[in-house]
């Protein structure tokens, strides 16, 4: 038996400094939970800073570059029951000039659009709520 351990993801939600969030449409070819509106994230690789890894993928996911990044908290996020994926989500919140934002990663996404939080899409990604929950909660602190 192959001994499994969890991976590190950085989440970000990208927010325009006035209260919308950036979420984008998972695509045909993304890995799950496609047609689902989600956050944007990805893998912190070897040796790697956690802003330094959510700069490198806001720029590949949404094109642009991050004005403002503040860490909000740590999921322990395990998927399947079973458990078939373990991740450790470092939770960010990124401010972005609404006007720089593009779709970088298309095989990924198909659509990406901005939301005041209490106007959200219907299909929203399992791990969404969880991750805006921290979101309002820096939000209402004071702390975006």
């Amino acid at each position: 038996m192959t001994a499994r351990t969890p991976s590190v993801s950085c989440v970000f939600v990208c927010h325009d400094g006035d209260g919308r969030v950036l979420l984008a449409r998972r695509g045909p070819e993304a890995r799950d939970e496609r047609g689902a509106w989600d956050c944007g994230a990805g893998a912190l690789e070897f040796g790697e800073a956690f802003e330094t890894a959510v700069e490198r993928e806001v720029r590949e996911e949404y094109v642009a570059a991050p004005k403002e990044i503040v860490q909000l908290g740590v999921r322990n996020v395990l998927r399947g029951d079973p458990v078939e994926s373990h991740w450790v989500a470092v939770v960010f919140a990124v401010r972005v000039e609404p006007d720089a934002v593009a779709i970088g990663e298309p095989h990924k996404f198909d659509a990406l659009e901005w939301f005041a939080p209490d106007a959200l899409p219907g299909t929203l990604h399992s791990q969404l709520p969880e991750t805006l929950a921290l979101f309002a909660a820096a939000a209402a602190e004071g702390r975006l």
